[in-house]
């Protein structure tokens, strides 16, 4: 009976943790390939439902979050020194902001999502690129416009005038989606 219980609990920190080698896409799906979270399917499946390739979608979660299932930004301080409000509602893998990701679970009917899921993040951050392509004309393999619209919403994006975190983001995720995918072609994009 211990067995079993060490083993689950062994199951379940994995689960939280950050991936090991976040700027190696074969290292990421090799350690979250497992039995009960399996990044890699994920990934490919929404690549096969909204056209997006693996390598942005890992691209934009390595630039939003770092893998970190429960990323949030950070408390503004009161004073100068007291923890305050954070400075937006972004939370998880995909830093969704609740309007977006309540606008999501309802036009997708996927009632039970959560921003700490990987799978559900990765398959919201597909929706959205192809929302971006649909609304914005955005090839769905361009990671660099992909991010700009996804860090300053549609009408931001349309708009033109992007800030300046947004265009060192979509920097960031170009230059590791690029790497992504002659790592996926050299190991193996197969689940």
């Amino acid at each position: 009976m211990r067995c079993v219980l060490i083993v689950l609990l062994l199951l379940l920190a994995g689960c939280g943790s950050v991936p090991r080698d976040t700027r190696n896409a074969c290292a990421v799906f090799e350690q979250r390939d497992g039995l009960f979270d399996n990044w890699r399917r994920a990934a490919y499946r929404a690549e096969r439902e909204y056209g997006v390739p693996v390598p942005v979608l890992m691209a934009t979660v390595y630039a939003e979050s770092g893998f970190r299932h429960n990323a949030r930004p950070p408390r503004r301080k009161l004073l100068g020194f007291i923890p305050w409000k954070r400075a937006s509602s972004a939370l998880g893998y995909s830093q969704a902001l609740d309007g977006t990701w309540s606008r999501y679970k309802r036009i997708t009917g996927r009632w039970t999502a959560s921003r700490t899921d990987f799978g559900d993040a990765i398959r919201f951050i597909a929706w959205y690129h192809h929302q971006s392509h649909l609304k914005n004309g955005i090839a769905r393999n361009d990671t660099y416009r992909l991010y700009i619209a996804y860090h300053e919403g549609h009408a931001g994006y349309a708009r033109g005038r992007w800030s300046a975190p947004a265009k060192q983001g979509a920097a960031r995720a170009s230059k590791i989606a690029a790497q992504y995918s002659r790592q996926l072609r050299d190991c193996g994009s197969w689940f």
